[in-house]
């Protein structure tokens, strides 16, 4: 039976890990878009990969991490010392920039005279750390373009050793930092990257020394059944049903035409099960070799549209990782995010759909754009169900800006990217929030001194976008008006999208206000520019974006 206050402590040591990480990497990091935005997130795993903590990181990033971690366990043979690098997004990444680490925990033993496991052992966990790089090459800079298939994205790589006991594979290294365009400032954040997955194993490691290898890797099994029990308990209290809703796209960046994600939850009856204090552990720290109970939740993007030429394309790990998301903010927040969580709701993503891409999609906007519309499609449909929890839809873009060019300052090629927040959707209780990232993005924003600091860039203005957020009993957050001015000829490219229709609102709610981006010349003039473009710009001239508001929920007049 399991001991609730040792739970308890387990649950705060393995987050603590994560959370520190975190810190290691974000202090140790060279770009202003991790160390300042930090675009990055931590998670520590079992010895099967199942992830049994996360930090307090990017969404889009935890959700989808697991996969990773799976992949670089299937393709390398992971000894002491050894940390595996990867981007792949049909491997179980996300997009190109994501570069993933991933480093085997081995833990002296006795047996071992405290020098760590004999050769081809399993490991005794698993830590890793992603993070956003600003340039990974392909054809625009900052890697985040209106392109129309991988190849031009950027630099993939699949699983493969950056670190092969204890030491750097130069080649490996080499072959990267060839073909990108800040080559000093990715090495430096792939260092920081290795040194948190460092920090995390020496912190296992200490745990394991002080209450010993076996209890804390049953403290782990317990943590997987625990968020599992409480996922349906929760599931329990969502009546049962089939709940439909889609949400689109303004378009993939090369037809004009909207693009439609489409979901249906299934929620089963409840049925007659064992209740959690009967419920006794396996044998085995391994929870996944135990007889799994039915999925009580059954997610299907079946009608979602077919994959894109675009690069709004989601793979996988972006769909299952929205999922994760939205019904882990359901729960209460002291429950642990495990993969135990996902064990009661089963996921259908269509091969070949915008929703779970074939390569060679291009899919740099499927992690940031349309994994946004994955969870608009999925609030919307639980609104169906449980209406007094869900809140209207958020801005639904990460305004994704990047420019690029030579710096004048060093007459070194600069990348620089940034996204934008919008307005939150009200909630059923109350307003929503103005000026904040949302749902699949956790990111800061850059300040202007660092942004100033770091590049040939002047931040104009930056404010909030008056009136933006929907009207309803309770109001739509407000959006974002940020506006740059480049001090050096410059390439600019835009990823976003809400810029045809608003974030939806709900209960009587209106519309938040669209976004839009224009682009102001020398001479004065204004130009709006479509939401997936790449444009030059001349020394002096500027871009601004206008980032929408939220959704209103319920009437105005409601009492």
């Amino acid at each position: 039976m399991r001991d609730p206050v040792e739970l308890e402590v387990f649950k705060n040591l393995y987050h603590s890990i994560a959370e520190e990480m975190g810190a290691a990497l974000r202090r140790t990091s060279f770009s202003p878009n991790i160390k300042e935005r930090r675009d990055y997130s931590c998670a520590v795993f079992d010895s099967e990969g199942q992830v049994i903590a996360m930090g307090d990181h990017m969404p889009v990033h935890l959700g989808s991490m697991p996969m990773s971690v799976a992949a670089a366990i299937d393709q390398c043979e992971l000894e002491p010392g050894d940390v595996v690098m990867l981007n792949d997004p049909f491997r179980g990444g996300t997009h190109l920039p994501d570069i993933t680490m991933v480093m085997p925990v081995y833990v002296p033993s006795a047996k071992s005279g405290g020098r760590g496991h004999p050769p081809y052992t399993m490991p005794d966990f698993y830590v890793a750390s992603r993070a956003h790089h600003s340039d990974v090459g392909g054809t625009y800079p900052g890697s985040m373009g209106p392109c129309r298939e991988i190849y031009q994205e950027g630099f993939r790589i699949p699983p493969v050793k950056i670190m092969r006991g204890g030491k750097l594979v130069a080649d490996v290294l080499a072959l990267l930092l060839h073909n990108v365009r800040t080559p000093e400032e990715r090495e430096g954040d792939l260092g920081a990257q290795i040194a948190a997955c460092q920090t995390g194993a020496q912190r296992l490691r200490e745990i394991c020394a002080r209450y010993g290898i076996v209890r804390a890797r049953q403290a782990a099994a317990d943590l997987l059944l625990y968020s599992e029990e409480m996922m349906r308990a929760f599931l329990r209290t969502i009546p049962p049903g089939h709940y439909r809703a889609e949400d689109f796209l303004d378009n993939d960046g090369v037809e004009d035409k909207p693009v439609r994600v489409a979901a249906t939850i299934q929620v089963a009856a409840a049925s007659a099960r064992r209740s959690p204090v009967e419920t006794r552990l396996p044998a085995s720290p391994s929870a996944s070799r135990r007889k799994r109970q039915p999925d009580h939740v059954t997610i299907d993007f079946t009608g979602s549209d077919p994959q894109v030429q675009g690069a709004i394309n989601a793979v996988e790990a972006i769909t299952y990782s929205a999922c994760f998301y939205v019904f882990r903010c359901l729960l209460r927040e002291d429950v642990p995010a495990t993969s135990g969580l996902m064990r009661p709701i089963r996921v259908i993503a269509p091969s070949g759909t915008v929703v779970n891409a074939k390569p060679p999609a291009a899919v740099a906007g499927g992690n940031v754009e349309t994994s946004q519309r994955i969870v608009d499609a999925l609030l919307k449909a639980l609104a169906q169900a449980i209406p007094d929890r869900i809140p209207a839809a958020a801005s639904g873009t990460m305004n994704n800006l990047t420019i690029g060019g030579i710096d004048p300052r060093s007459g070194e090629p600069f990348a620089y990217y940034e996204t934008i927040a919008g307005g939150m959707g009200a909630r059923p209780t109350k307003d929503g929030v103005s000026g904040v990232h949302t749902h699949m993005t956790n990111s800061l924003n850059t300040p202007a001194e660092a942004l100033e600091y770091a590049y040939p860039i002047r931040l104009r203005r930056y404010s909030l976008r008056s009136k933006s957020g929907g009207a309803g009993l309770h109001t739509g957050g407000e959006g974002i008006v940020r506006e740059i001015e480049v001090l050096t000829d410059a390439q600019v490219t835009l990823l976003a999208d809400r810029r045809s229709r608003g974030p939806y609102g709900l209960a009587g709610g209106a519309d938040g206000a669209p976004g839009r981006t224009l682009i102001i010349r020398n001479d004065g003039s204004a130009e709006e520019i479509p939401g997936k473009t790449s444009v030059r710009l001349r020394s002096g001239e500027r871009v601004r974006i206008e980032s929408p508001g939220g959704g209103g929920w319920g009437r105005p007049n409601a009492i």
